[in-house]
């Protein structure tokens, strides 16, 4: 007898059907498994030997098959152990056929039957209810994680006794509800109030999360580097439900979804250390999952300690800053996905990190501090749109009772400036400033007369860039839209060309 049930498949994002087909028939006892699956899906037929015997269930003493189909993707992961005990069980005559071939299936299974939860469950069901299977049963475990989906019908299952009972009509199991995200309240470790002084790089900050600008501190040692850049979560505007379900899909594939959990209800932060490798920050293996820097889309990846990354490493970052995606192409797999963060960087000015301190001298030689910078080359420097300065705090400002302007004060302006960019780029696909390409700075970033003056001697005297001059154009726009101005003032365009003076300070003087 033969069975075909539906479960579903994934390639980096990208969900598609996979149908699993079993068939019963009479020959010796043979159980074979065919269409690419992976050595975890080979595996499969232990468990699910073991799960229908330990549920209580007999299992076929004669030739079987099972099919997933389209035979000619590669099939990866436990998700198809439900669907294909499911198909066993209903090509024995256990369960109805009607009964089982109208719903969706995905979930591992234990030895003893118990359904455990799996990965990439929410871009699954986005991508099954957009092409008409509505009717899934998955792992209770990640019943809450796809019950955003507002057509989907979600029937959670703790064990495969429970979902072979609700197909048989033996068993009612209430539909997960519908869930909507709710915006919490959250406290941060680190507030914008706690940073004694440093008012030029908190403004810098301010500027660049409210544009999605990316960010370079170099400071001595202790000059509150790291504070301020952990202290950017607390200015992050809120998610919207676009972004925040983007979020958990790449979440959900990556398997970092607290247990249980729903929908990310807060923007990425990530900080691998400098030791990472370029698959852990770019992504890879051999189930290309996602890396870091798609793990912080929408949110921020920072990278202290900046230089004391490899080379490959931060070369591999050039692409993904300039498209906002990444594509990983492996033998057995290829998946794009969405990388669009901002990058915050940290670094020491030298290798001993006194270099312009006013307090300790310099240890570093001139060839020791130039191939410390030359870590970070021109093209990757040349897409960082904001370079600050951090220098050591004075005792009068560290030692000072009052209190710096809190981060929600700053967020407030954040989410003025964001919304703005909102409004302005709601046809063009865009959500931020940094976003813009040649067409729409053109269109949107009309400068003042004395601004584009400024500019053009600036472009000159500073040894600009094309994509230099680009960008800061759009940290003009930006820092314009704080202001709440049309047009980009000659104020703008020089704040925007100060936060790109230390390219000559820092790389140009060795």
């Amino acid at each position: 007898m033969l069975a075909r049930i539906m479960s579903y498949g994934l390639t980096g994002l990208v969900g598609y059907p996979v149908t699993v087909e079993t068939d019963i028939s009479y020959g010796a006892m043979v159980y074979e498994t065919v269409g690419l699956p992976d050595n975890a899906v080979k595996e499969s037929k232990e468990r699910v030997h073991s799960a229908i015997i330990n549920t209580g269930f007999t299992f076929p003493n004669s030739r079987l098959i099972v099919n997933l189909a389209p035979a000619d993707v590669r099939k990866e992961g436990t998700i198809y152990d439900l669907p294909i005990a499911i198909g066993i069980l209903t090509a024995s005559g256990e369960i109805k056929k009607e009964d089982a071939e109208r719903w969706l299936f995905l979930g591992e299974l234990a030895l003893d039957g118990h359904v455990r939860g799996i990965t990439g469950v929410l871009p699954m069901v986005i991508d099954a209810c957009e092409r008409g299977y509505t009717n899934i049963i998955l792992p209770r475990e990640n019943a809450l994680e796809a019950s955003y989906i507002r057509k989907a019908n979600i029937i959670p299952v703790g064990s495969l006794n429970d979902a072979v009972l609700f197909l048989r009509g033996m068993k009612h199991i209430d539909p997960q509800p519908y869930s909507e995200r709710q915006a919490r309240h959250r406290q941060y470790e680190c507030d914008f109030s706690l940073i004694k002084g440093q008012q030029a790089a908190k403004r810098a900050a301010e500027v660049a999360v409210s544009g999605n600008h990316n960010l370079l501190l170099i400071g001595t040692p202790g000059s509150g580097k790291t504070m301020l850049a952990r202290s950017i979560p607390s200015i992050l505007p809120e998610l919207t439900n676009e972004e925040a379900l983007e979020i958990t899909k790449i979440h959900s594939v990556a398997g970092i979804l607290p247990r249980g959990g729903g929908i990310v209800t807060e923007r990425p932060f990530r900080a691998p250390h400098h030791s990472a490798s370029v698959p852990s920050l770019v992504g890879g293996g051999t189930r290309a999952l996602p890396g870091e820097i798609s793990l912080a889309h929408y949110g921020v990846l920072f990278l202290d300690e900046f230089p004391e990354f490899s080379k490959t490493v931060l070369e591999a970052l050039r692409q993904p800053l300039e498209d906002g995606f990444v594509t990983i192409t492996r033998t057995a797999a290829k998946a794009q996905y969405p990388s669009d963060f901002m990058l915050v960087a940290a670094m020491n000015p030298c290798p001993c990190g006194n270099f312009g301190s006013r307090v300790n001298e310099c240890r570093c030689n001139r060839y020791q501090i130039e191939r410390y910078r030359n870590r970070i080359s021109g093209p990757l420097l040349d897409r960082i749109d904001l370079h600050v300065e951090m220098t050591e705090v004075a005792y009068d400002e560290l030692a000072s009772k009052q209190d710096s302007e809190s981060s929600e004060s700053i967020r407030e302006r954040v989410n003025a400036a964001r919304l703005i960019q909102a409004e302005r780029f709601s046809g063009e696909g865009i959500l931020y400033n940094s976003q813009m390409s040649a067409g729409m700075i053109k269109k949107y970033c009309k400068l003042e007369s004395d601004a584009e003056e400024l500019l053009k001697l600036s472009f000159t005297k500073l040894n600009l860039s094309a994509r230099a001059y680009n960008r800061i154009i759009k940290v003009a726009r930006t820092i314009s839209d704080m202001a709440g101005s049309t047009d980009i003032s000659k104020a703008a365009i020089a704040e925007a060309l100060q936060y790109r003076s230390l390219d000559s300070k820092y790389w140009g003087n060795l």
